[in-house]
């Protein structure tokens, strides 16, 4: 049996609390259902008590889930699951980023922490490549989830609660779905949830406040183009389930002003994708940029 330790979380609240850190609020508890479910239920009932960059991370989600309600199930401790809270100024017209800032947040604590080369996959999950000796699987060839984003807006606060998820060091028979893999497995030098913990608070927050001071323009940030640098999707054959079930095949070129991907169809005709899963069709190489 693995005996994975629990989070010190006196020392993760003097690294990452206000004034040492950027945090206003972090609360740790042992076990939750979903820590995004948690979170939107406290900013319905006492919003004043989860202000702007408040963290809940649980050692154990029970019942974790990502986009359309899928389920993500991981042993106690062997992953990092966390949600922050995020009230921009910029307002409810720029939340469309949250998700891909989160992920281009989360690709740079992955490098920077654990040394595998991250990338994003439009528009909330983080993949790995594993290399030719892994399995090729349709719409993901040897790149695997290694982390998930999850955004769910609260209009009434308003707020945004981020949720992500990464796979720290679970073995292959504790993933969830084949198309998973584990910071362990990925060849991680330090496959640590404390240090990872830390080093996405960070990366985050540099994102953020380049975010902020551009009142939520992407583009005039530069994050436009750094978000692309690692989006794996863009020049990628995708197909993109939509949300009223039709599917648009295609390539995606690139990421609109807005955060859109911008896919040019089998008949010619560009189109601009706010919401939809993607699957990239046709996987050649290693998925890094």
């Amino acid at each position: 049996m693995t005996v994975r330790p629990p989070l010190e979380v006196d020392t993760l609240r003097e690294l990452l609390l206000a004034p040492a850190g950027p945090l206003a609020r972090l609360d740790v508890v042992e076990e939750t259902a979903s820590t995004n479910d948690a979170v939107v239920a406290g900013l319905r009932a006492a919003p004043d008590t989860w202000p702007h960059a408040s963290l809940l991370v649980a050692e154990h989600q029970s019942a974790g889930h990502g986009r359309a309600g899928r389920t993500w199930t991981t042993p106690p401790r062997s992953s990092l699951t966390c949600t922050f809270v995020a009230r921009p100024r910029s307002g409810p017209a720029t939340y469309a980023w949250l998700p891909l800032l989160a992920g281009l947040g989360a690709v740079r604590a992955l490098r920077a922490t654990a040394g595998v080369p991250a990338v994003l996959k439009w528009p909330n999950d983080v993949l790995v490549d594993l290399g030719d000796e892994a399995e090729h699987l349709d719409g993901w060839g040897t790149a695997r989830k290694v982390a998930g984003v999850l955004a769910q807006v609260v209009p009434d606060v308003p707020a945004v609660a981020v949720g992500i998820g990464v796979n720290v060091d679970q073995r292959p028979d504790e993933l969830p779905v084949p198309w998973a893999t584990s910071l362990a497995i990925a060849g991680a030098r330090a496959a640590d949830r404390a240090n990872v913990l830390v080093a996405l608070v960070r990366a985050l927050d540099e994102v953020a406040q380049r975010w902020t001071e551009h009142q939520g323009d992407a583009v005039a940030a530069g994050l436009l183009d750094e978000v692309a640098s690692v989006c794996a999707t863009v020049g990628q054959r995708v197909s993109v389930e939509l949300p009223d079930g039709t599917a648009l095949v295609g390539t995606a070129t690139e990421l609109g002003d807005d955060g859109a991907l911008v896919v040019r169809a089998d008949d010619g005709a560009t189109r601009r994708v706010l919401a939809g899963d993607v699957t990239h069709v046709r996987v050649t190489g290693d998925t890094a940029p």
